[in-house]
């Protein structure tokens, strides 16, 4: 019988340090999954077409309950301006609904995804590190899954109420979108907020690797709120008040971030 790696006297923690191309082999495959995964969820969005059409199209309508609750304690957002939805090609109701359910199967396989994501960086690190990352999974999903709900039910009604009811004298004319156009600002308006939530945990890693510091954060803290307002710009529809919606959350979390660097730098300190 071949002897155990105990008997040879060799530590079975140690894992045999891998060259770069078995690396990239191993990407390969954790990308692989994660790509199945999301075609996997897509496809069951795709099928659950009821749903997801009755979830794209709530923010348009004034039962939508953002609008109710606004409506209800402040008197506003109480008639929320209507629009039509047009199809301007053949096949655009179809690769809408591809496209949408694609997006849906990032979002909701987003836990495996970053899980995935999580195997691969995980034995890079020490022993103190995992454990000081330790739930990280977990923290990253619940953020992702924050920032998602806030682009949806904060973001989107502002937004879409904005551009829908903008006056540039031309009230008596009739609102039209295309379905592609109304697609693509629901994902610009929610996906991208997911990503930005993740803002703290970027903080943590930088902070642990000591590439920044919660005084650096404090003195950049000016320059980080002009590029909030330059990032919400970019990915947000062109008007001030959803860019507002966006630039006001990223400073807290920002805020959030110098908090989490502050501590990481006590109990080194400790």
């Amino acid at each position: 019988m071949k002897p155990s790696k105990i008997e040879q006297g060799v530590d079975p923690t140690e894992e045999k340090e891998m060259s770069f191309l078995e690396h990239l082999e191993e990407l390969r495959w954790h990308i692989f999954r994660s790509v199945i995964a999301i075609i996997i969820v897509g496809i069951i969005a795709f099928w659950q077409k009821d749903i997801v059409i009755t979830v794209l199209f709530a923010p348009r309508f004034t039962d939508f309950p953002t609008y109710q609750l606004i409506c209800e304690n402040f008197n506003t957002f109480c008639d929320v301006p209507q629009f039509e939805i047009i199809f301007k090609d053949l096949g655009e109701r179809f690769f809408s609904h591809l496209k949408i359910s694609m997006w849906l199967g990032f979002i909701f396989g987003f836990p495996y995804i970053f899980w995935e994501f999580w195997r691969f960086v995980k034995p890079g690190l020490y022993e103190h590190e995992k454990k000081a990352a330790r739930g990280i999974v977990a923290i990253c999903t619940l953020l992702f899954f924050m920032g998602v709900l806030f682009g949806y039910f904060i973001i989107a009604p502002f937004a879409i109420s904005f551009l829908a009811g903008y006056d540039f004298g031309t009230q008596e004319a009739i609102i039209t979108t295309t379905l592609s156009s109304y697609v693509s600002y629901m994902t610009m308006i929610t996906l991208p907020t997911g990503i930005i939530f993740q803002l703290p945990v970027v903080a943590y890693f930088l902070g642990k690797a000591g590439l920044v510091s919660s005084a650096t954060m404090k003195r950049f803290r000016r320059h980080s709120i002009v590029a909030t307002f330059i990032l919400s710009a970019i990915i947000t529809p062109p008007d001030v008040i959803t860019q507002f919606l966006i630039a006001i959350p990223l400073m807290g979390l920002y805020q959030v971030g110098i908090i989490v660097v502050q501590r990481i730098e006590k109990k080194r300190e400790d």
